[in-house]
């Protein structure tokens, strides 16, 4: 029996398999040519990105062993960013008295220095300017700053704004090598940027990765860029780049379970911080305005029931007495719809054009109130630090009669004395929620209701006409406009009849 047969079905089968082996290595290798190359753009900015460490004077406590491995400097900033502790503390070895063997050790003298903290930053002129995050170098004694080159200088604080994280220091030196600032409005979600920090403690580290969001709101000032750029301990402060070698953002934050890096970083948008960094170079604090009133979202459910084209703006849920917005004769309820003809697309984006605009400006706010747009002219004042509202006065309830309508409200008209301590010239107050749809939108005894839809309530007699049942829509919600302490919002009902339909 011949074998031959067999020895070609063998061939033909090898080269059937290594034929298709050949073909798609072809393909995927342009593919992998077209990965992005960071050599040359690390190259470039590599030598304008610090390290920042700093120093407290020495305490009477000595740290906690810490794992194998790890020392202070590693572990300081993981407890100082993620937890909001300081390292923890044992009680340090007590110094021996006179003849029992001198003075212990271990005890450090009264004017050393402990390591408190390690970050990065970038320097932004040649004469040494350094920015870097603001949670870096608080509460430290001495800044040390450390270039590519190991020379290291003590710096100067020059400001910090804890509000945006933003912090400025200089140093003494001369022809330092300096970044390129970029527009972060430019920012396109999805392209390559680069992180370079000291993670740990570990020079001009680099890792990459991409814009996963921009416009994240975990501020009041602060708009961030999301990336997937492994950011750990110790990065906070250093640069965020993009494939152009320019600066987009401050590394500053992570989302995390476990204090380690889980896929999701926030940086500062560099146009806010350089804004803020003008400023502390010039006056060293940041300057701020205010209109002086509290703030919530806008759902689409709200805008739906009050007759808005979209969600948008920033709804007014208290006005601070006497302050610019109520001496303007914006209220509770109102939505703000524009700030100086600029749109307020979210409730985030007011606080940032407010406290941007330079304090004694007159500005227009264009408001939504009662199915209308007003414009208000007022004068912008200047935040004033650790400002607290005014706590009403509280009052007991008024005895209540039962109204019998779609919510189940037992309320009561507002005495003369409380209309005019909440400065409101009408309303009414919950006296007990029976059940029903109040108590399942969240209506409590003690809220005062101010307006249903567009229209102000005066007493309880209107509020009754206005919630029986052949003035209610059925298809629709209610929109309550409730007061709760010093607080206002809209609070939607849906009508017992509505939900006797669907049943």
């Amino acid at each position: 029996m011949s074998i031959h047969p067999v020895r070609i079905f063998l061939i033909a089968a090898v080269m059937a398999v290594c034929i298709p082996l050949v073909f798609p290595c072809e393909t995927v290798a342009p593919a992998a040519s077209n990965l992005p190359d960071f050599t040359n753009l690390v190259d470039k900015v590599g030598p304008a990105v610090v390290n920042i460490r700093t120093a407290t004077h020495a305490q009477q406590q000595s740290p906690i062993g810490l794992p194998p491995g790890l020392d202070e400097d590693d572990m300081s900033e993981f407890f100082r960013r993620f937890f909001g502790l300081p390292l923890p503390q044992q009680p340090s070895k007590p110094n021996l008295p006179h003849g029992g063997g001198g003075e212990s050790k271990d005890a450090d003298p009264p004017d050393a220095e402990q390591s408190s903290g390690v970050g990065s930053g970038f320097i932004l002129s040649a004469d040494g300017y350094v920015m870097t995050n603001a949670h870096v170098v608080d509460d430290a004694d001495t800044i040390y700053v450390t270039l590519t080159d190991k020379r290291e200088f003590k710096a100067k604080l020059i400001g910090v704004d804890e509000r945006t994280d933003v912090a400025l220091v200089k140093i003494n030196a001369a022809s330092l090598p300096v970044v390129t600032i970029s527009n972060s409005k430019k920012v396109r979600v999805g392209e390559w940027v680069v992180a370079i920090g000291s993670p740990f403690g570990l020079d001009n580290t680099v890792t990459a990765g991409i814009v996963s969001a921009k416009g994240r709101d975990t501020g009041d000032y602060l708009p961030f860029i999301q990336t997937d750029v492994a950011v750990n301990p110790g990065n906070s402060g250093g640069p965020l780049i993009n494939m152009q070698g320019q600066v987009i953002g401050i590394n500053s934050q992570i989302y995390s379970r476990t204090g380690g890096f889980m896929g999701i970083s926030f940086a500062i948008p560099i146009d806010e911080a350089m804004r803020v960094a003008d400023q502390l170079k010039i006056n060293g604090r940041v300057v701020r305005g205010r209109i002086a009133v509290a703030i919530s979202k806008v759902t689409k459910d709200v805008s739906d029931s009050l007759g808005l084209a979209k969600a948008q703006g920033a709804l007014v849920s208290s006005v601070e007495v006497n302050g610019p917005a109520d001496q303007a004769g914006v209220q509770p309820g109102d939505i703000i719809l524009k700030f100086n003809g600029c749109n307020v697309d979210t409730a985030t984006d007011l606080p940032r054009m407010v406290g941007e605009t330079r304090p004694g400006t007159r500005v227009i706010l264009t408001i939504w109130r009662k199915g209308k747009t007003k414009d208000f002219a007022v004068v912008v004042l200047e935040i004033k630090p650790d400002m607290t509202a005014k706590t009403q006065t509280s009052f007991p309830a008024q005895p209540g009669k039962l109204v019998l309508n779609e919510l189940s409200l037992t309320i009561s008209d507002l005495p003369p004395e409380q209309l005019k301590a909440i400065h409101v010239k009408g309303g009414v107050q919950i006296n007990v929620v029976h059940g029903g749809p109040a108590a399942r939108a969240g209506l409590q005894p003690g809220d005062i209701i101010l307006r249903i839809g567009n229209t102000d309530v005066l007493n309880t007699k209107q509020f009754e006409m206005l919630t029986q049942h052949q003035h209610l829509d059925p298809q629709k919600n209610i929109a309550l406009l409730v007061r709760r302490g010093d607080n206002t919002q809209f609070v939607l009902v849906k009508p017992r009849a509505a939900l006797t339909k669907k049943q």
